[in-house]
């Protein structure tokens, strides 16, 4: 995703993003939860304060549900052997 296309998202400036990269200027709580929801992410997370990721699952059946939770338990499991 561009600088452009996550002013847009958000409603703020190109420029306004690329202060928030180079960390010359911070987003406001409006802006910082609107990032969070772009990304998928808690505002926890963009502050770094949790470096859990999550996954956002709404609109799954709970059989979908099901195999989401099997899928991200084998990968666990297949991390801790390496």
């Amino acid at each position: 995703m561009t600088q452009q296309q996550l002013a847009e998202r958000v409603g703020i400036s190109k420029a306004m993003i690329s202060a928030y990269e180079t960390e010359t200027r911070y987003p406001s709580y409006d802006i910082l939860i609107k990032l969070a929801a772009t990304f998928g992410v808690s505002t926890d997370y963009l502050l770094g304060l949790e470096k859990n990721k999550t996954i956002d699952i709404t609109g799954l059946d709970e059989e979908e549900t099901q195999i989401v939770i099997n899928l991200v338990s084998v990968l666990k499991k297949r991390k801790k052997e390496d």
